[in-house]
């Protein structure tokens, strides 16, 4: 079950809030439709509702609100927009992704791809989509983790009837199972045929709440559209043969040529038109809309639930006015009890026929009479800070929009998002083939190191391909997140937890090192094959050199991913890889070109006795090397980087989590 309860949106400047104290219920085993006019509030009441939006108000997941709920993919599956996938992933690599944040295994996308009916276009990309299909794959990742409760914002907008059709019987089809649906649709028509709770909104309040035969017997109203060359003429034709009948038929002349007639059938019309000889081009019955404001029958009225307020009622017993004095009032003192009960009931919000005798009840959800709007937020906030504010019911708790969870399982999301597009493919061929070729070009001119040759690396230039290409593999981790955000794209932020963090830096490591191992044998081959054996020797100290290259191709794309989260952008990321030679080196090479009074020596045998003890394998030397290391100026500059762009990462991350 979904209870919503007093949601209200912050006001708006010097406009009233979007949304306004409304309050309804979706039951299990039914679907509820959210009906209301472009700009009702429809889609902020479901921001609300999912905490993405900031307010007043409190929603009940099955008796739990959704900050409270461990894994709430897994208790509530959300539809509010199109899919923001990445264009050139698949759709199978979209919903792995998926399946790898909300913690099911691989074989849910089968299933669920079965269930939409995505079978024979599990492979297409997300680029190609229609928009038919987009919403398939759209109700395809709300379902994913089997949740109990959907809730989909305009699910069939755009549609065509047949995939419309096909929709509403997935959601009957959820809601059979004992899932709860709530949707939101603009079209009164669909939410009588397919919901079986409507519930109203206009202008950011609630004015009813009904059951779909209700809400059909008092909202729509059947109706003949005619359209005829002679509209006119057959309007005033129609009207006159039903005043000669005494019926009652309403003839209203709609845009062009189109008559919408009430009070008449298909037959009557057609015979007028066929007696009067007027052509006739459409003769169709239709179900038109009479307006949020219909009225109900005086026998449906027996079926609304009106609840007392405390508000009503307090401040009925204190009030001195001559109205208030005039009006019989029951003086039957409340207990507490009772009104905490009558509070919480779900009461029609129907609009009450005027009587003689005063009203002195509202619904609890929140509805107001049409003739009576309700109190805004700004007068419940005065009436909360009046005297007698201790009698009142306190307002709802805010809602914080909190962070995004991290995937649950961050190490497998992170293989599947940089596995699942082939930039990263493409990438690593270009930095294979540019290296080579350019180790060929700086071999014929000469005057270039070995090691330079085997990295391909010329002194002109502030880093080698391989460094550039494992930063941009870097800074693509975060910045694609941003730009096409499959873990929050409703909330405009990427979670930056630190299993995420990690899972991308480990992920990013073992690429750059692939990158700087295939670098280094493409180059040392071609330059076999072009020069011989004599520049295809191995150096003799290429234990340090190897150590060297790999810590700075691991080095950039660290700083490519941190940089990127930093700042929200791959061009962000790709800038701080680039600014270490050209702007942190030079720094670090000026500092260490000053005068030093003392050296470090003896430093490898100072580590030896920092445990008393000697380091096992070896490792002192290895200390030492990496010591070494990160002496020189490249080292220095990109450690210093990392550990900067950390910091400030870290920063961000407590900041967030403080908001």
């Amino acid at each position: 079950m979904i209870q919503a309860i007093g949601l209200t949106s912050n006001p708006r400047k010097e406009l009233p809030p979007a949304v306004d104290d409304v309050s309804f219920e979706a039951r299990p085993g039914r679907v509820t439709a959210l009906l209301g006019a472009p700009g009702a509030g429809k889609t902020t009441t479901l921001r609300l509702m999912l905490e993405l939006q900031r307010g007043r108000g409190i929603t009940y997941f099955r008796g739990r609100p959704l900050h409270r709920i461990a894994h709430p993919s897994r208790e509530v599956g959300v539809l509010l927009s199109e899919v923001p996938g990445h264009p050139a992933r698949t759709i199978r690599g979209q919903l792995g992704m998926v399946c790898a944040a909300v913690g099911v295994p691989i074989r849910r996308v089968d299933e669920v791809i079965e269930v939409v009916g995505l079978v024979s276009l599990c492979d297409e990309r997300l680029g190609t989509l229609s928009r038919g299909m987009d919403r398939r794959l759209g109700l395809a990742c709300a379902l994913l983790s089997d949740p109990h409760a959907l809730v989909l914002d305009d699910p069939a907008g755009g549609l065509s009837v047949t995939e419309g059709r096909w929709l509403h019987e997935i959601l009957r089809a959820h809601a059979a199972h004992g899932g709860t649906v709530l949707f939101s649709t603009d079209d009164p028509k669909e939410a009588a045929r397919t919901a079986d709770r409507v519930i109203t909104l206009e202008g950011g309040r609630l004015v009813a709440d009904q059951e779909a035969a209700d809400f059909a017997r008092t909202r729509l109203r059947p109706r003949v559209a005619v359209r005829s060359p002679h509209a006119a003429r057959l309007g005033a034709l129609l009207a006159k043969e039903a005043r000669a009948a005494q019926r009652s038929v309403e003839v209203v002349r709609e845009d062009g040529n189109r008559l919408s007639v009430y009070g008449s059938t298909c037959a009557d019309i057609g015979e007028t038109a066929f007696r009067h000889g007027i052509l006739v081009h459409q003769l169709a019955d239709e179900t038109g809309d009479m307006g949020p404001h219909a009225t109900l029958p005086a026998e449906g009225l027996a079926s609304a639930t009106v609840v007392t307020s405390a508000l009503l009622t307090s401040a009925s017993a204190t009030s001195t006015s001559t109205d208030d004095a005039d009006a019989p009032m029951d003086d039957a003192p409340m207990d507490d009890a009772s009104t905490e009960d009558a509070s919480t009931e779900d009461a029609s919000t129907e609009d009450a026929p005027t009587t003689d005798e005063p009203v002195t009840a509202v619904a609890a959800t929140g509805a107001h009479t049409p003739d009576e709007p309700g109190p805004t937020a700004e007068s419940r906030t005065r009436a909360a800070a009046s005297p007698g504010a201790r009698d009142l019911p306190q307002l709802p708790p805010p809602i914080a929009v909190r962070q995004a969870l991290s995937p649950l399982r961050p190490l497998r999301y992170e293989l599947r998002r940089a596995t699942g597009v082939g930039t990263g493919y493409l990438t690593a061929i270009t930095v294979l083939v540019s290296s080579a070729l350019l180790s060929v070009l700086l071999a014929r001119i000469g005057h270039t190191p070995q090691p330079r040759l085997l990295a391909a690396w010329p002194r002109d230039c502030p880093l080698p391909p391989a460094a550039l290409g494992a930063g941009l593999l870097g800074a693509l981790a975060f910045g694609e997140e941003f730009r096409h955000p499959a873990l929050a794209a409703d909330r405009g932020t990427v979670p930056r937890r630190l299993g995420l963090l990690a899972a991308k830096l480990l992920v990013a490591s073992v690429t750059a090192l692939a990158l700087a191992v295939l670098t280094v044998g493409c180059d040392l081959e071609m330059l076999y094959l072009v020069y011989g054996r004599d520049l295809a020797g191995v150096p003799a100290d290429w234990l340090s050199l190897s150590a060297s290259w790999i810590g700075l191709t691991v080095g950039c794309a660290w700083a490519g991913v941190l940089a990127a989260g930093i700042f929200r952008s791959t061009t962000a990321g790709l800038a701080a890889v680039l600014a270490v030679p050209v702007v942190v080196v030079p720094l670090v090479q000026k500092t260490l070109a000053g005068p030093s009074v003392r050296k470090a020596a003896g430093f490898s045998e100072r580590l030896r006795e920092l445990l008393l003890m000697q380091w096992p394998f070896g490792g002192a030397r290895y200390i030492a090397a990496g010591a070494r290391l990160v002496a020189q100026p490249v080292g220095g500059a990109l450690m210093l980087s990392l550990t900067a762009l950390l910091c400030a990462y870290l920063l961000t991350t407590l900041r967030s989590r403080v908001r």
